[in-house]
Parts: structure tokens; C-alpha cells; sequence
């Protein structure tokens, strides 16, 4: 029997109880843009990274690639679904540090987990497989649960949850596997 204190590790029992099963269900559908040499030229410039794999097509092409390859740290920029599009409202709310309506970064929510009103990223992994390379389409695809570990921090009480996801082109091969872990979290009353 669990201490009176530790009671509300139980909250995540239905969490615990679900590692393993995947809470996507959608359809494969590609809503992200195709991948253009402009926006991979301005995703190196702040970084002034200078491998001619990334902007010239002859060099890529002589290494066996059809087109200019996409960093692989990039991938995840260019799986993102819009935030936005023409006519939505993203901030619903004038408060003071108002967050968008609905976010690609947010984490996933699966309706078994607790209510909590904080959460933030801890670590993210990820298996980079395949090339991707400009004029390509990608999405993220898969929410496979993981883990679930009930913790009590000095930020509050919650869990570490962690998902894994597949970032897929349009010949449906996978190209990267992420892992991310969230801190799930309700405030700490003495922080």
C-alpha cells in the first residue's frame, strides 16, 4: 500500500499501464511544405555551417545523393505541422505570457495522464536512418508510449513521460525515430 504522501503516484497508474501502445491514430497525411534549397540555406546561415553537401548540388550528387542533402539535425524543423494557417486564431487569449492555442511542441497528450499545468522537455533522442534531401516531404507520424515515471521534483509533482515518433517521407520510409521525454508536472506548493 502506498504512503499517504505518495498517493498521487497512483494518478499515473493508467499511464504506466499503457507503455507500449501507440495513441496515433491519424491517417498518414503530409501536411508540411516540401523541402526547399532556400530554406535549408537559411537554416545553415545562423549556424555558418559550411558543408557543400547542404548547398551545392554537385557536390551531393557526386556523394550519391539526387539533390542537396538536409542537415540531419534540421529533419525535425521540416516535420513540423504549421502552427498556422490563413483565417486560424493561434492566441486566443491578451493575458500576459499567453501560449498559442495549440502547438507542434507542446507534447502529446493521450487523455490517460493526470491534469497538470506545467510540463517541459528533458531530453530528446533521435535515430537518424535515412538521407532526406530538398523536395522532399516529411511528417511526423506515431506516438508510442515508452515510459511513465512518477517523480516528485523541486519544481512540483508529476511524471516523466516519454514518446516515440516517426519522421516519414512520401515513399513512406522512415527516416528518423525520436524519442522525447516531458516533465508532466502540478507546481510545488513550497517553490
Amino acid at each position: 500500500m502506498p504512503l499517504a504522501s505518495d498517493a498521487w503516484k497512483a494518478d499515473w497508474q493508467p499511464m504506466m499501464a499503457a507503455i507500449g501502445r501507440d495513441f496515433d491514430d491519424r491517417p498518414l497525411v503530409f501536411v508540411a511544405d516540401r523541402i526547399e534549397l532556400s530554406s535549408v540555406r537559411r537554416w545553415l546561415e545562423p549556424l555558418e555551417f559550411d558543408c557543400a553537401l547542404h548547398y551545392d548540388r554537385d557536390v551531393a550528387r557526386r556523394h550519391g545523393h539526387d539533390e542537396v542533402v538536409v542537415p540531419v539535425a534540421a529533419l525535425p524543423t521540416f516535420a513540423l505541422e504549421p502552427m498556422w494557417c490563413p483565417g486560424d486564431v493561434l492566441f486566443d487569449s491578451d493575458a500576459r505570457d499567453a501560449q498559442p492555442s495549440r502547438s507542434a511542441v507542446s507534447g502529446i497528450r493521450c487523455g490517460l495522464e493526470p491534469p497538470t499545468i506545467g510540463f517541459f522537455a528533458t531530453d530528446i533522442e533521435i535515430d537518424y536512418l535515412l538521407p532526406v534531401t530538398v523536395g522532399d516531404r516529411l511528417m511526423k507520424h506515431g506516438a508510442l508510449l515508452v515510459a511513465c515515471e512518477p517523480k516528485e521534483t523541486r519544481v512540483g509533482r508529476g511524471a516523466f513521460v516519454t514518446w516515440q515518433s516517426r519522421l516519414v517521407n512520401e515513399k513512406l520510409d522512415v527516416v528518423a525515430r525520436t524519442r522525447t521525454t516531458f516533465f508532466r508536472y502540478n507546481p510545488s506548493t513550497t517553490s
